[in-house]
């Protein structure tokens, strides 16, 4: 048996279990609601408890109905309970009410508590030295054409006219060796409220501890942003634009050389202000083309982290791509538009997305880790057909948890 196949079947026994309780307690679940006053009194409707898991649900059938999705879930449900008094079943209008009065609050809640790094010192392909690899990046999501979702999200308009859909813009890191996306912030794409990347970049960068080596493109490489990052504890890797200034101050044997990095031209030219970096440069052949890299980091021991091994590791940043087209074509679907038509039930799915992903990424962790496999050995596509196939068979929740 290969290692791939190995991989896959331990992928299935540990996906078979029930993927989201597994991952999201019901009990600590439960907790958050109440916190937030959201606990519900009549457990023979719906309570918002299993709701949070049905909106997990949605997330993973895209292409199914409201009512479809929750016929599987209280298919699970009912097998829990063992015989139990039913949960009544909501149409369409009333899972919406409900889907309104939960809000989004509770899954922001769950993201921030739960979903951060998770590679072990034995994750392999994680870790450079003893610094945990993470990527910056940012990219978009569709949402549903309503009116409320283009006053609040923005409709870009552009050269070439008006974009077809409202979107959410959102960075977030990604861990490189797991592929978890964590310290996500979002807001609209367009519009008087619209916000760019880098302002979300300041909220991301927050999630950086000590211990990590954060990769970045260009666009992020500002002074500011840069010493805020760094004074996390955080080692960075990002690349510098061509129309940076580094004037080399000291060349070591590797061709890397220290150079400071300023607030301001006027600071440069003083000497003012300036915090010092080292400088790796170095020519990159891609599609018959060549391109000069330059690439600064605070890592400014050359024997410790070598220029030739610094400059390899960097386009490992081109994990978060691949994170980023799993969560927008494998789990969400390709050319499909988040279902919510109002603002709130928008965000709520935008978290529930950012769930779903984790608590498959984090399966797939403990099945690569078993298998003694890097994690981007697993298939994501047979995580995903698997949990799709095997979750409402096996029930969402335990008898303990539904009473």
């Amino acid at each position: 048996m290969t290692a791939a196949s190995k991989s896959n079947l331990l992928t299935e026994d540990c996906l078979s279990v029930g993927a989201f309780f597994k991952v999201f307690p019901v009990g600590r679940v439960k907790k958050i609601l109440r916190n937030l006053d959201k606990a519900s009194i009549r457990e023979r409707s719906l309570p918002n408890y299993i709701l949070f898991y049905y909106v997990l649900m949605l997330t993973l059938f895209m292409e199914d109905g409201y009512r479809e999705v929750m016929r599987r879930l209280l298919e699970g449900v009912k097998h829990a309970r063992r015989g139990q008094d039913k949960i009544a079943p909501l149409g369409k209008s009333g899972i919406s009410q409900a889907r309104s009065r939960l809000g989004s609050e509770p899954f922001k809640q769950v993201y921030e508590e739960f979903v951060g790094p998770i590679a072990q010192k034995s994750t392999k392909g994680a870790w450079y030295k003893d610094w945990l690899l993470v990527s910056l990046d940012g990219s978009t999501l569709d949402v549903a054409d309503s009116p409320e979702n283009q006053k609040v999200f923005g409709v870009h308009v552009g050269d070439r006219g008006r974009a077809a859909l409202p979107k959410i813009r959102f960075v977030a890191l990604v861990e490189n060796g797991t592929r978890v996306m964590f310290g996500a912030a979002f807001g609209p794409y367009a519009g008087s409220k619209k916000v760019s990347e880098m302002e979300l970049a300041w909220k991301t960068i927050k999630s950086l501890k000590s211990g990590m080596l954060c990769l970045a493109d260009r666009y992020y490489l500002g002074f500011e942003l840069w010493k805020t990052a760094a004074e996390s504890g955080a080692q960075l890797l990002w690349r510098a634009k061509s129309s940076h200034i580094f004037e080399p101050q000291k060349i070591f044997p590797d061709g890397s050389y220290l150079s400071k990095i300023y607030p301001s031209q006027y600071d440069r030219k003083v000497d003012r202000n300036g915090i010092t970096v080292r400088v790796i440069e170095y020519k990159f052949k891609w599609q018959r083309k060549e391109e000069t890299y330059r690439l600064i980091t605070t890592i400014l021991d050359h024997e410790l982290a070598p220029a030739e091994e610094l400059a390899d590791l960097y386009h490992q940043r081109w994990t978060v791509e691949t994170a980023l087209a799993e969560l927008k074509t494998v789990l969400r679907g390709a050319d499909v538009v988040l279902r919510s038509k109002t603002a709130d039930l928008s965000t709520q799915e935008f978290y529930a997305f950012l769930l779903s992903y984790f608590a498959v990424r984090g399966i797939m962790h403990e099945a690569a880790r078993a298998a003694d496999e890097p994690p981007d050995r697993l298939s994501f596509v047979h995580s995903i057909n698997v949990i799709r196939r095997k979750l409402p068979a096996f029930g969402t929740f335990p008898p303990a948890a539904l009473g």
